[in-house]
């Protein structure tokens, strides 16, 4: 038995431990959609200005878009450590779908678990079967990574809600059918302003959007919201109107997991590239990846990521097992773990290459910028750190 056999029924032992025999099919069967496109389909994607339409068509059709949401609404009633396995496969075959983070991950989770039945019947089969999309807005151009910060407010008109503010760096708003909108409502008891969500339709009068110009290789543009007196009927407040905090959380913990995958992701078609150029790569005698210095930072990359991706399991399987403070926690480090191997894979993975890592055909230095969106969004790095003192170690706060 090779030394690369070995490594391969250690790796599928592992699978067979960490892994249900229907998550391993669903990830053999959402490798094999992934391979059917592949990297160039979605460079010719981005290249053109569209969107990957063909590829979220067919995966919708398989089932996989919505897999996380509620059997009775046209989900596949599984968890976030299903979507997760999507999101993963799809960036290992080099074409990953970052408006599953954004519309099953996170609106989907928040309007199946605290949404009322008027609203999960609407948005849940729509989001399930892919005709439907929603983006979610939280950042604003002032707050950055503080949430208390938010200034986005919604105010009672009547029986209506009026809602006035701003938010940058809000993913496919060009292609969502709404967005669900973070805002603050004041307490009529304490007359502090608690946080609330509200789904926006895309075409409601004040909602307005502009694209922001960024160097990212990406389908999915980005924009800046405008919300100027913009008037909804109750029916908009998501849940209750007094637990806006926990509904919050309970989308941002599946958004750090998905991260997390599409991280890992783009890091594992990395280093599968790098690895393949080293091994039939020749400059002298042998193939460079019989030198130390090429075969060993590929090999700790390899190593960072697979424990990336055990973290990242770990706060699926207790987001999903219904354990919100464990999970917060699991996919705050899973999240920081996954966006360091991200960035370190990608760039060894250029390196390994040399001149050719940075040319269109092989397609690796594109991934440089988006290897960093990780470290970045949807918090960064430090506040994560931040987090892991504060809150595991019970070190004192700074601010």
């Amino acid at each position: 038995m090779t030394a690369s056999h070995a490594a391969a029924d250690s790796t599928a032992a592992l699978g067979t431990m960490l892994e249900t025999d229907e998550q391993r099919a669903l990830r053999a069967a959402v490798a094999a959609v992934g391979k059917r496109y592949g990297r160039a389909y979605f460079e010719d994607v981005v290249r053109d200005g569209r969107h990957p339409d063909e590829l979220w068509a067919d995966a919708a059709k398989a089932g996989y878009l919505g897999v996380n949401l509620p059997e009775e609404y046209g989900g596949g009633g599984a968890g976030i450590t299903e979507l997760a396995i999507v999101l993963e496969e799809l960036g290992v075959a080099g074409c990953p779908l970052l408006m599953l983070i954004v519309s099953p991950a996170i609106c989907g989770t928040v309007i199946a678990r605290f949404g009322t039945e008027e609203q999960r019947r609407e948005w849940l089969p729509g989001l399930a079967d892919g005709s439907r999309t929603m983006a979610f807005g939280i950042t604003e151009p002032e707050a950055g990574s503080n949430s208390h910060r938010i200034t986005t407010t919604a105010r009672r008109d009547g029986d209506d809600w009026v809602l006035t503010g701003r938010k940058v760096f809000v993913s496919g708003v060009d292609i969502a059918d709404a967005t669900l909108i973070v805002g603050r409502t004041e307490d009529a008891k304490t007359g502090r302003l608690k946080p609330c969500l509200f789904i926006v339709p895309r075409d409601a009068p004040g909602f307005t959007r502009s694209a922001i110009d960024m160097e990212l290789f990406a389908p999915e543009k980005q924009f800046e919201l405008v919300l100027e007196d913009v008037r909804l009927p109750p029916s908009a407040l998501v849940g209750d109107e007094d637990a806006g905090l926990l509904q919050l959380f309970a989308g941002l913990n599946p958004e750090r997991v998905m991260t997390a995958a599409f991280a890992l992701g783009m890091a594992r078609y990395a280093i599968a590239q790098a690895v393949d150029y080293a091994n039939t790569r020749q400059v002298w005698k042998d193939p460079i990846g019989a030198h130390q210095a090429i075969a060993h930072p590929l090999a700790q990359a390899h190593i960072d990521i697979e424990m990336a991706r055990l973290m990242t399991r770990k706060a699926a399987q207790l987001y999903d097992a219904g354990d919100d403070t464990g999970a917060g926690e699991a996919a705050n480090m899973a999240k920081y773990a996954a966006g360091e191997a991200a960035v370190r894979a990608v760039d060894q993975a250029v390196h390994t290459l040399g001149g050719n890592g940075l040319t269109r055909e092989y397609g690796l230095a594109s991934m440089i910028t988006g290897a960093r969106v990780a470290r970045i969004a949807p918090v960064s790095r430090e506040m994560i750190l931040n987090y892991v003192s504060h809150q595991s170690l019970g070190l004192p706060k700074s601010y």
